[in-house]
This record gives structure tokens, C-alpha cells and sequence, in this order.
């Protein structure tokens, strides 16, 4: 993955191919596909395991928690799985600079509120609650994710999200 986006901030997402990718990374073209899909997969590699983890700690979480603190609490532990800011970085400045790639970034985001608001649903919290804890914690989530790899922000991904979610409380409090 590395050598992706070595390859995308030299070149340009547009301009790497898979070959040049392999090539960089000292392997075959049919060992990279192995892996990846195409080009695109490698922005996206662990989107999977991300979910998963959202949705293992809703599950885990106490029955006492309210739907937006469970929620809140499994992007926070999530943030642990991201822990190479700079990587990060270069992965937002590739997507930023790509619509397709955008598109693909908002698939992903919405397919993990989804999962998340089905997770909640399991617990027994109701529509629209669930969506909507759902939808919150994924934005919650993003904006932390923003705030994270700008620059000056907060060593700790997951303060960034705790902010985040502050914001939004000071926000709604007097709505």
C-alpha cells in the first residue's frame, strides 16, 4: 500500500496502473491482484474489517447504553485501528483529488451506517433512532477523521472524534 501512494502523489491516481504498483512494491502484477482487486482497493483495503469492528463493539456494548452512546463508542474504539496519520493523510489527498474515487469514500461511509444502524436495530432500538444514531456516528466519525489529519489537530484520532461528538452535543443542546 505504501508504494501506491508513493506512486499516486508522484504521478497521480489516474496516471499509476496496477502494473506500476507491483512493480514498485517488488512483485508480480498477478501477486498484486491477489490482494487487490484493482488500484482503487488499495485506498479501500480494511474497509471490511473496519465494519466488522463497528459492529463487533455494538454488539458488545451493555444494554443500558443509549443507541448514540453505543454508536459513539465503536467509532471511538476504531480510531485504535488507524493509527498511521500520515498514510491517512495521502489516502484523503488521493480521494480529494479523484470524483470517482469521492463517490466510492461516500459508498463506503453509507454501507457502514447502514450496517451500524441494523446492528443497532438488533439490540432492539427503533426506526428512526437507529438510523439516525447510525448516521450521526458515522458523521461524528468522518469529521473526526478531517479534524485528525489536518494539521494541528490532536495526537489521538479518538480525541478528535470525542471533540467532535462534544461539538455536536453543544450544537443540539439548545435546539
Amino acid at each position: 500500500m505504501k508504494s501506491a501512494m508513493e506512486l499516486y502523489a508522484e504521478q497521480g491516481f489516474e496516471q499509476t496502473t496496477a502494473s506500476d504498483i507491483a512493480e514498485r512494491a517488488g512483485v508480480t502484477e498477478r501477486t498484486f491482484f491477489r490482494y487487490f482487486a484493482d488500484k482503487r482497493e488499495v485506498l479501500f483495503f480494511g474497509a471490511g474489517d473496519l465494519q466488522d469492528f463497528v459492529l463487533a463493539a455494538i454488539a458488545a456494548s451493555p444494554a443500558t447504553m443509549k443507541p448514540m452512546e453505543t454508536v459513539s463508542a465503536a467509532m471511538e474504539g476504531v480510531a485504535d485501528l488507524l493509527a498511521d496519520r500520515e498514510f491517512s493523510r495521502r489516502r484523503a489527498a488521493v480521494i480529494a483529488a479523484n470524483p470517482g474515487l469521492q463517490e466510492r469514500e461516500l459508498l463506503k461511509m453509507a454501507t457502514l451506517a447502514g450496517a451500524a444502524a441494523e446492528a443497532l436495530r438488533e439490540r432492539g432500538v427503533p426506526d428512526p433512532v437507529a438510523g439516525l444514531a447510525a448516521e450521526t456516528g458515522v458523521t461524528v466519525f468522518r469529521i473526526g477523521f478531517e479534524t485528525w489529519i489536518g494539521e494541528g489537530a490532536p495526537e489521538s484520532f479518538a480525541e478528535c472524534i470525542r471533540e467532535a461528538l462534544d461539538q455536536l452535543r453543544s450544537l443540539t443542546a439548545g435546539a
